[in-house]
C-alpha cells in the first residue's frame, strides 16, 4: 500500500481510526472458546463489524506469540482474512523488532513477505543498520518508536542531550537514513504537549498514536498539533473498542464504540 492510498481511505471514510487486535483469551466472550480457533473468530467478527469505520488494524504480536503455534496460526489467518477481504485497509504488525542488520532483514521478510503486513513497529535503539533493512521494502512502512505513551516512556526518551530530548534526536537522525520516506513514527496520545515540537521536525510523516481511550489520551488534544495536510495520524484504540462487551453482542458493541470515535474524527476533519 502506498501513502497516497492510505490518505485516500482516510478521506473516503472520514476516519483515521486504527483498531488494535490485542486478543487475550481471558477477556474475550466465553462463548467463543468453543470455536476451534477462538482468537481468529474474535478478530473476524470485530473486523467484519468495524471495517467500514477503521482505516487500519494493528495486531500486537505478543498477544499471539503467547499462545505458541496456535497463536501464530491465528495471526496468519487474521492477516490473510484482512488482505483477502479488506485489502484497502492498512495493516500494522506491532512487533517492536530491531536487531543487527541480517537479523532485521529476516524480521522484515517474515512480516512483509510471508505474512504480508503493510507495516511493522521497530525500536530505534540500535541505530541505522538495524532499521534500514526494514526501510528497503517498497510500499512497506517502518513505524519507529519515538515517544511512547507508557508510564516509563520518558525514562530515556525524555533525557536531555545538547539541549534536546532524546526522542528529538531519534526523529532528526532517522530522517537521514536511506529510504526515510518509508518511515512513520509512534507518538503516544498521553503526551499531547509534545506534538507541536514533533511536527516541526517531521511535518509530513504519519504518526501512529496509541493511548486514546483506555490509557487516557484525548483525541482533540492530539489533533490540535498532530494533524497535517494529509491528516497524518493513525489513532489507535485497542481495549477501549474490542472489549466493550464480553457477551454475544461484543462485535456490535465494538462497532458502536468505533462509530463514536469515527464521528468525532469526521467532525474534526470537517473543520480542517
Amino acid at each position: 500500500m502506498t501513502k497516497q492510498q492510505l490518505v485516500e481511505q482516510i478521506r473516503k471514510k472520514q476516519s483515521f481510526l486504527c483498531i488494535g487486535l490485542d486478543v487475550d483469551l481471558d477477556k474475550i466472550p466465553p462463548h467463543l472458546l468453543a470455536f476451534d480457533d477462538p482468537i481468529f473468530e474474535f478478530n473476524k467478527q470485530i473486523i467484519d463489524a468495524t471495517h467500514h469505520l477503521a482505516v487500519a488494524y494493528k495486531p500486537n504480536i505478543a498477544f499471539y506469540e503467547a499462545y505458541g503455534i496456535k497463536g501464530w496460526q491465528a495471526l496468519q489467518k487474521t492477516i490473510d482474512y484482512l488482505n483477502q477481504n479488506y485489502s484497502e485497509i492498512f495493516t500494522i504488525a506491532d512487533a517492536k523488532r530491531g536487531d543487527i542488520g541480517n537479523t532485521s532483514t529476516r524480521y522484515a521478510k517474515a512480516f512483509f513477505e510471508d505474512l504480508n503486513f503493510n507495516s511493522i513497529t521497530v525500536a530505534p535503539y540500535m541505530g541505522s543498520d538495524s532499521v534500514e533493512p526494514f526501510l528497503a521494502f517498497k510500499n512497506k512502512f517502518t513505524i519507529l518508536l519515538a515517544l511512547t505513551s507508557n508510564k516509563g516512556g520518558l525514562d530515556f526518551q525524555g533525557l536531555q542531550s545538547d539541549d534536546k530530548n532524546i526522542y528529538e534526536h531519534v526523529l532528526k537522525t532517522a530522517l537521514t537514513w536511506k529510504n526515510a520516506e518509508n518511515l512513520m513514527f509512534v507518538v503516544g496520545a498521553t503526551r499531547p504537549e509534545y506534538f507541536k515540537t514533533i511536527r516541526e521536525i517531521i511535518p509530513n510523516h504519519f504518526l501512529l498514536v496509541p493511548g486514546v481511550g483506555a490509557q487516557g489520551g484525548n483525541l482533540q488534544d492530539v489533533c490540535k498539533y498532530g494533524l497535517n495536510d494529509d491528516v497524518g495520524l493513525l489513532i489507535n484504540s485497542s481495549r477501549g473498542i474490542i472489549y466493550t462487551s464480553n457477551r454475544t453482542d461484543f462485535a456490535q458493541k465494538a462497532m458502536e464504540k468505533a462509530l463514536e470515535l469515527q464521528q468525532e474524527m469526521e467532525e474534526i476533519l470537517s473543520l480542517q
